[in-house]
C-alpha cells in the first residue's frame, strides 16, 4: 500500500473535500482524485462518498482512516525517539582502566558521562594493560586506558600523557640516581606481565643490570605500603605519590641514564564503529587524563 497514498487520503477527509485537500497539498484535483482512485483500488474497496458538501468515508474509509492514522502517529513517535536518542542516546560504554587510574578517575568519569547521556549507561572494567588489551580486541570493552602497549593491527593507540619512572624508598635518596645503580636497591615490584614492570626490564637488560626483586604486587595501592613500613624500595611513575599512605612524604630519586619514561595511552578497537557514546567517552578520557596526569 502506497503511504502517501494514505497521506493523501487522511488530507482529503480531515479537509472535508477533495479541492480543499488539493489546495492544503498544493495539488491539482484531477491529481488528487487520480491518487485516491489509485487507493481505492490496492485496497479493493470504496473508500470515499461524494455528495454536494464534499466527501465522507464510506464504513471501510473509517476502518482505514484508523489504520492510516495509527500507521503515521507511529511513524511520529519513532521519528521524535529518533530524535531524542540523538541529543540523549541509549546504550551502555564499558571502559577499561588500570587500578590505580580507576582509583584516581572513576567518580568524574561516571558523573560526567552520567551528566552528558542521562539515558545511557556507563560500565568501569579493572585490569592491567595486558588484560585489558585482550578484552578491547575480542570486544568486551569500547575504549580503555593502557599503559606502555604494544602497536596492534587491531587498535588505535593514542599516547596522551609521558611519566618520569622515579625510585621511591621510605629511606634517604639521593636527588638523582643512574639507572646502574638502581640494582642495588631492593625492589618490590609488580610481576612481569605488569606493563611498568616490562618497561623496567627492557630499560635494564641491555645494560647488563639485574634487578633485586624481593617482593611481587601487581597492585601499586599495596606496593607503597610496604615501601611506607620499609620493607623494600619501588620503581613507579611519579603520579603514583598521590597514593603514598602516610603524611609524611617519602623519599623520591629521579632516575637518570636515561631517564625512563611510560606512556600513558588511550585505546579504541578499529573494527568497532564509533558511536556519540564511544567519542564522548574517549574526549572525557583525554580530558580527565590530562587533568589528573599533566601533559606529556
Amino acid at each position: 500500500m502506497n503511504l502517501q497514498r494514505l497521506e493523501y487520503f487522511v488530507a482529503v477527509i480531515d479537509a472535508g473535500s477533495l479541492s480543499r485537500a488539493a489546495a492544503i497539498l498544493d495539488l491539482s484535483q484531477p491529481a488528487l482524485s487520480r491518487q485516491i482512485a489509485l487507493l481505492e483500488e490496492e485496497t479493493g474497496h470504496r473508500l470515499l462518498t461524494r455528495h454536494g458538501r464534499g466527501v465522507e468515508p464510506t464504513e471501510t474509509g473509517l476502518a482505514l482512516l484508523g489504520h492510516a492514522r495509527g500507521l503515521f502517529e507511529g511513524v511520529a513517535r519513532a521519528e521524535a525517539d529518533m530524535r531524542e536518542r540523538h541529543k540523549s542516546p541509549r546504550g551502555r560504554l564499558t571502559i577499561g582502566l588500570p587500578p590505580r587510574v580507576a582509583h584516581t578517575m572513576t567518580t568524574d568519569l561516571v558523573q560526567s558521562f552520567r551528566q552528558q547521556f542521562p539515558d545511557a549507561s556507563i560500565s568501569i572494567a579493572e585490569g592491567l594493560s595486558v588484560p585489558l588489551r585482550e578484552w578491547l580486541i575480542a570486544g568486551r570493552i569500547d575504549l580503555a586506558v593502557l599503559f606502555d602497549p604494544p602497536n596492534s593491527p587491531q587498535l588505535t593507540l593514542e599516547t596522551l600523557v609521558r611519566e618520569d619512572l622515579v625510585l621511591i624508598s621510605s629511606h634517604a635518596l639521593p636527588a638523582r640516581i643512574k639507572l646502574a645503580d638502581v640494582g642495588q636497591y631492593e625492589l618490590v615490584l609488580p610481576s612481569g606481565p605488569h606493563a611498568l614492570r616490562q618497561l623496567l626490564e627492557d630499560a635494564v637488560q641491555p645494560r647488563g643490570v639485574t634487578l633485586r626483586v624481593v617482593a611481587e604486587v601487581d597492585s601499586i595501592q599495596t606496593v607503597l605500603p610496604l615501601v611506607a613500613r620499609g620493607v623494600a624500595n619501588t620503581v613507579l611513575p611519579v603520579s603514583a605519590l598521590k597514593s603514598w599512605p602516610l603524611r609524611t612524604p617519602p623519599h623520591v630519586a629521579q632516575i637518570t641514564s636515561p631517564q625512563i619514561r611510560n606512556r600513558f595511552t588511550v585505546a579504541v578497537p578499529k573494527a568497532r564503529p564509533a558511536t556519540q557514546l564511544t567519542r564522548y567517552g574517549l574526549e572525557l578520557l583525554r580530558r580527565l587524563i590530562q587533568q589528573h596526569y599533566g601533559s606529556r
